[in-house]
């Protein structure tokens, strides 16, 4: 009879995980509820005191009664206290934690400490934040939900776009009208072009005028020329098409002041001009001179340009995307004021410490040290501030190169059409010709 009880307790350990495992694959968050949450509250709990104690995150109360004059009286021997902690609360894909600080801690010593938290608690990561005085908030995520990202689903709104998910698990929206203007910086494969095509194919629906500067011979934003009212292959033709624009913005502010209103989206929609997104890639191309009169001339009115677009246009639907593989003072001292109005901040993989401490550096000095710390293999994967003013990681949906053309093909009938920047470009082909 012993064999067969043994057997049958045998095939259903095994069913069980199998069905665990798929579980865990098929519905993380269910796996989550009912094995991982209950498993991590027990090491929270029981590895805090030891954690606190290691990591300097405990004080220490001398007995109440240790002299007596001028005499040390040995008594018991002193013990340090670690900081109270709550009950963890489950989220999605992790829990939080809520500490009370002891008097003279700061959060900064428990960013130190958080990864000894990860190891202890045996999880992805642990964020720590503080969101009164006196307390911080521990939250620990189980699992890289960017391993895997599902499709999340946002609404629909204009200049709103679903780039890809948030570490969070939630969805990792770009609304250009929310935070007008945006910085995107990625080494070569680090997922920037990937992401680009991604913003460039949830735009496309809208009425919306994207205007594309591909110095690079428009190698990688010709691709998407059918719904692009513009495209700008070099310098030249790249200060003609600001300049247009421009001249554009200044109309729409002198239509704002007949109107009597301060911003475009204050105008009846009969009136209201068409959005227009600009999207610039590689930022390097228009700032680098080769020395010449010229090349420093055309540099110096990119710089200009785009600084004015950056300043003004949120209010009159104008809208900046700038990305690049490097940003660095070194490339003038222009490409630091307009780092400065782009609000939106988005670093995956880079090749040197300075474009990340330039990107995110002004923002948040833990944000950069995981921005370098991601590595090749996580394509896609960037840090990126989010509209409340904090930052996280994400990943954007993979879009392929094919995928994006032929739904930019698909509405390239509805593209809008800029007379003033249409005729700039071809004054410069003109007299290149």
């Amino acid at each position: 009879m012993a064999p067969y009880i043994i057997s049958f307790a045998l095939a259903v350990l095994a069913w069980m995980l199998v069905v665990g495992d798929l579980v865990r694959r098929h519905r993380p968050a269910w796996h989550w509820y009912l094995v991982g949450y209950p498993v991590t509250v027990c090491r929270v709990l029981f590895t805090w005191r030891r954690v606190a104690l290691l990591n300097d995150l405990s004080v220490s109360r001398l007995p109440a009664r240790t002299l007596i004059g001028h005499l040390l009286v040995k008594g018991d021997p002193v013990r340090p206290v670690a900081p109270r902690l709550s009950f963890p609360r489950p989220t999605r894909l992790g829990l939080t934690v809520v500490v009370r600080l002891h008097a003279g801690q700061t959060p900064a010593t428990y960013m130190q400490a958080a990864d000894a938290l990860v190891h202890a608690w045996k999880v992805h990561a642990v964020r720590v934040t503080s969101p009164e005085r006196g307390l911080v908030l521990l939250t620990a995520i189980a699992s890289d939900p960017l391993q895997y990202p599902g499709l999340a689903t946002a609404p629909t709104e204009l200049l709103s776009a679903l780039i890809g998910a948030r570490e969070t698990g939630g969805a990792w929206i770009m609304d250009l009208r929310l935070v007008p203007h945006w910085l995107i910086v990625g080494a070569t494969r680090s997922g920037k072009s990937t992401l680009l095509a991604r913003l460039i194919t949830q735009l496309a629906p809208q009425p919306v005028a994207l205007v594309g500067i591909d110095c690079k011979g428009g190698m990688e934003l010709g691709l998407f020329g059918g719904r692009l009212s513009a495209l700008a292959t070099c310098r030249r033709e790249a200060v003609a098409v600001l300049s247009a624009l421009v001249v554009d913005m200044q109309e729409r502010m002198s239509a704002c002041r007949s109107a009597g209103v301060r911003s475009v989206w204050e105008l009846p929609d009969t009136l209201r001009p068409v959005p227009v997104v600009v999207i610039v890639d590689e930022i390097a191309e228009l700032y680098l001179s080769d020395g010449t009169r010229e090349s420093r001339a055309e540099a110096e009115q990119c710089s200009t340009l785009l600084l004015r677009l950056a300043q003004l246009g949120a209010a009159l639907g104008m809208h900046l995307v700038v990305a690049g593989q490097r940003v660095g003072s070194d490339l003038g001292s222009g490409v630091t004021a307009l780092r400065a109005q782009l609000g939106g901040r988005i670093c995956h993989r880079v090749n040197d410490p300075g474009t990340a401490e330039m990107t995110l550096g002004d923002l948040n000095k833990d944000a950069v040290a995981v921005a370098q710390a991601i590595t090749a293999e996580e394509r896609g994967v960037a840090v990126c501030t989010g509209p409340e003013g904090g930052w996280s990681r994400a990943r954007s949906h993979l879009t392929s190169t094919g995928e994006a053309v032929v739904i930019t093909k698909k509405y390239a009938a509805t593209t809008p059409e800029l007379p003033a920047v249409a005729l700039a470009l071809a004054v410069v082909e003109g007299n290149s010709e």
